[in-house]
């Protein structure tokens, strides 16, 4: 735990200017441990603030894996990573190791700690609050993420600046994790100062903000089953009334705005690299790669679903253009004509990471495209979960929620319902409650495919109300998993211990204080 993720280390340098992007996302860590001493001008805070972003950038293959090999839409190639989907993880596999996480509240922790100490003339409160705001969005960020793939693990909350602090820290719960999160939360935005925009426009989707907060905030009560207070924060996202706010984009050719470009309206925050201007390359050429063959595809069960969608489109009368809606993400030849290594006639790869505008047959000529954290499409879908657990009462908001979703797709109204008219509540009245989070979870697997979000709304879904639907949650698991024996699946799921990882070795050996998840036995 010493050496893997507590000790700090940054960026120690002072920027000449923090206007672009690369100054603040290809700064290259010095190896060298913040101390007290460091801390001298706001510039200094900025450089801190800038290596939170950048272990982000670095973590994303990881998040991307964690958040999609157990959940039945994505699936690896890569036979070592192969053992998250099959369920066969060991606590030597590096895919449980959390190093970078916690590099990330380690340096967020310092920030919450030496930013209100720093004696700079220019560092009005308004800027100190607003780089503690960004800080407690990266911490509290990375223990949600944490908590979701290992329940229970170590709450750091304060900044480890020499080696002779001790190291030895017991995992808190999950309950007390999440209080954590929701105290610090509140703290932050009670200040007023967490910014809704930035001087530049890419700062604004690719640096924390009050949007990304409400987000986090949302995403945090939704897990812990507090509705209420998840729908409070989603209205702050969806009700804003801002000039600059993020907001759904509803025309059904937008959604690939969010991908190429990227930073689009909907976006609430995105990790960004921009080759053009800055000759960055996302870190993670080899999961997508549509030249090659890329270690993460859509399952047969995903793409059976992406075919549905598509023949749906094209009832309608829509123009095949081998792109539509959220459809088959890469059903296209090249230019040149000559049909490249990937894809063959029934694979595909994900569009969003490569692709361009929907009408354009051309791949990206760089890997930069933007990895998007949180965007109102998926705010309005918590919203909808947290409606639906709430009741009949909230279920007509609920299928207006899902309606925007899928007419942004170019599909028709769930089950024919128009909210709108006045047949709609004898209808939703024939409804059931896992009826609708069965639509609600479909239309985010096709919403939000390889974003890394699968396995945790199938996940939720498995521990909500006292665990009625885990029958259900483990079906739609051996649904989508056809890389091992379902059996086995079928056996290791009934073990709840099992929905999480275990904890990496060196963790255990470096921490006597840390013990193994239950599932993968209590011995170091």
């Amino acid at each position: 735990m010493k050496q893997k993720y507590i000790k700090i280390i940054c960026a120690i340098c002072v920027f000449c200017s923090l206007s672009s992007c690369n100054d603040w996302l290809d700064v290259l860590p010095n190896n060298e441990q913040v101390t007290d001493n460091y801390w001298k001008s706001k510039e200094d805070v900025e450089a801190v603030i800038a290596s939170g972003y950048y272990y982000m950038r670095q973590s994303t293959p990881t998040i991307i894996k964690w958040g999609e090999l157990r959940g039945g839409a994505i699936y690896t190639t890569n036979t070592a990573d192969a053992k998250l989907q099959d369920f066969n993880m060991t606590a030597a596999h590096s895919l449980c190791d959390w190093s970078n996480i916690y590099k990330i509240i380690g340096l967020a922790n310092s920030v919450i700690m030496y930013a209100p100490g720093v004696n700079d003339n220019t560092y009005y409160e308004a800027m100190r609050n607003s780089h503690l705001a960004e800080a407690y969005f990266l911490r509290d960020y990375c223990y949600l993420l944490l908590v979701k793939n290992f329940r229970d693990v170590p709450l750091v909350l304060q900044a480890y600046v020499n080696d002779n602090a001790s190291f030895d820290i017991a995992k808190s719960s999950e309950k007390e994790i999440i209080a954590q999160i929701k105290e610090d939360i509140k703290t932050i935005l009670s200040t007023g100062a967490a910014k809704g925009t930035y001087e530049e426009e890419w700062q604004t989707k690719g640096r924390a903000t009050k949007w990304a907060l409400y987000a986090l905030m949302a995403d945090a009560c939704l897990w812990s089953e507090d509705y209420d207070q998840c729908i409070q924060y989603c209205d702050l996202i969806l009700n804003a009334t801002d000039v600059f706010r993020p907001a759904f984009m509803s025309k059904t050719d937008d959604w690939y705005s969010m991908y190429y470009p990227g930073n689009s309206n909907e976006s609430i925050f995105e990790i960004n690299w921009n080759y053009n201007l800055y000759q960055e390359t996302n870190n993670f050429a080899s999961l997508f790669n549509p030249t090659g063959t890329p270690s993460l595809r859509p399952t047969p069960q995903a793409t059976e679903l992406m075919k549905t969608e598509t023949q749906a489109l094209k009832d309608k009368g829509m123009t095949e253009d081998g792109r539509m809606g959220r459809m088959l993400l890469s059903t296209y030849i090249p230019d040149n004509g000559q049909v490249p290594a990937w894809p063959t006639a029934n694979q595909y790869y994900i569009w969003k990471y490569h692709g361009t505008d929907v009408a354009d047959v051309t791949t990206r000529p760089y890997m930069d495209a933007n990895f998007i954290i949180y965007r109102v499409a998926e705010i309005m879908m918590m919203k909808a979960q947290a409606l639906t657990m709430k009741g009949e009462g909230s279920w007509k908001e609920a299928v207006t929620l899902v309606n925007k979703i899928r007419n942004r797709a170019g599909l028709g109204n769930f089950n024919d319902i128009d909210t709108d008219d006045a047949t709609a509540d004898a209808k939703i009245s024939q409804l059931d409650e896992l009826t609708l989070l069965d639509e609600i979870l479909n239309q985010k697997e096709l919403e939000f495919m390889a974003e890394g979000k699968r396995w945790y709304d199938l996940l939720w879904f498995g521990r909500i109300a006292d665990h009625r639907y885990k029958t259900q949650f483990i079906n739609k698991v051996l649904e989508g998993n056809n890389t091992t024996n379902q059996q086995w699946i079928l056996s290791v799921l009934q073990d709840e211990n099992a929905w999480y990882m275990p904890i990496f070795t060196s963790e255990l050996f470096n921490n006597k204080l840390l013990t193994q998840n239950p599932y993968y036995g209590t011995t170091k």
